[in-house]
């Protein structure tokens, strides 16, 4: 697998370091390639990393990887080096075994250069793994790929193993993840002028570090200014940051202590998204902008969707979550239905199944 991964702290590195685990308890062999993103000491698993700029690195990278039977390259614009993370052609382009690109991201209105990347990782791959539907129809209709080598598995979760933890207190509304600019957390701010006079007095907790680009870039910019248009709107008491890491189990009993999650991501692009699966995962209601991802898992009655810059719809559906019991009930049954579809032991089966088939189909064709 080429990836960013554990102890790097980002979205990509917990889903590689998940899919690996998932793959590894069905008995398969998972070594990594890492995208190296710091210094931090790497993982185990981890035989080799990629340095961005290095050409040299780069056929490292590929050797390793041709080690293997089968390679899985996680692909996001911004994880490798190049323009638009272009140096990832070079990678796939080296590689001698099958090999499977799990596209993260797909663009509605990507630039020349973009759209040149996605579709030659396309033309170079066995198989492209997208993880929507909305993010299938994407990529074949609005990209010139093959539609017979695109494939869906969803985005996999950690289904909680423990008992719902009993919500006491102020109910909470809940965003977490990597924060910065484009996570929308000011519409809930916003939002939380109307709200924090209701009965229990809600709060909105964010949690999560600043994502590293964003510190390195701009520092606690972002996090600051939200903390001052909360003490503005005299909401100190109500809107709360929490930068701490947390594991598996610790973000579990945040969660699920959580009266519902908030997503009000700022993108009309988002085709998958780890945070909202991990919501639907653990239970709970969602509320969230229109982004793709959100459309397509949310309706069946999981959670409320709202239209991007909607103040008024955002403030409405956080306040029914918040007052209507019967219906945050609805939503959260709905999630633990959903859940056990997204568990990694099952989406991890679905990428072994795959890379058996094009292992077959490369032996065929020899």
């Amino acid at each position: 697998m080429l990836s960013t991964y554990p102890p790097t702290r980002c979205g990509l590195a917990t889903f590689s370091a998940a899919l690996a685990d998932g793959l590894a308890s069905h008995g398969s062999d998972i070594n990594v390639v890492r995208v190296a993103g710091d210094s931090s000491p790497s993982h185990p698993r981890v035989v080799g990393e990629v340095v961005n700029g290095s050409a040299s690195s780069v056929r490292a990278g590929a050797k390793l990887l041709n080690r293997s039977d089968v390679a899985v390259i996680q692909h996001e614009y911004g994880l490798y080096g190049g323009t638009d993370g272009d140096e990832v052609v070079d990678i796939v382009g080296e590689l001698q075994v099958p090999s499977i690109v799990v596209a993260h991201t797909v663009l509605k209105r990507p630039t020349p250069h973009q759209r040149w990347v996605l579709e030659r990782l396309a033309a170079l791959a066995d198989r492209v793994v997208v993880m929507s539907d909305a993010a299938n129809v994407r990529l074949c209709q609005g990209f010139d790929v093959d539609s017979r080598k695109v494939t869906t598995i969803p985005h996999g979760a950690r289904i909680p193993a423990q008992a719902p933890t009993k919500r006491s207190g102020r109910p909470t509304l809940l965003t977490w993840g990597l924060i910065g600019p484009g996570k929308g957390i000011e519409r809930v701010i916003e939002a939380m002028r109307s709200l924090h006079g209701l009965t229990g007095q809600p709060r909105y907790l964010v949690a999560g570090g600043t994502h590293p680009k964003v510190l390195a870039n701009d520092g606690e910019a972002y996090r600051d200014a939200r903390r001052e248009q909360a003490r503005r709107h005299g909401l100190a008491g109500s809107v709360s940051f929490d930068d701490d890491y947390r594991n598996a189990a610790s973000l579990t009993t945040l969660v699920q202590s959580a009266a519902a999650v908030v997503l009000p991501y700022d993108s009309t692009d988002q085709v998958t998204s780890g945070v909202l699966v991990d919501a639907i995962a653990h239970g709970r209601p969602v509320v969230a902008t229109a982004f793709p991802h959100a459309v397509e898992l949310l309706g069946t009655g999981a959670g409320i969707i709202v239209d991007h810059g909607d103040a008024d719809a955002m403030t409405s559906a956080l306040r029914r979550v918040l007052t209507e019991p019967r219906l945050a009930g609805s939503m959260a049954a709905e999630a633990r239905r959903l859940a056990p579809t997204m568990s990694w032991s099952i989406v991890a089966d679905a990428y072994l199944g795959l890379a058996q088939r094009v292992l077959l189909e490369r032996m065929a064709a020899a």
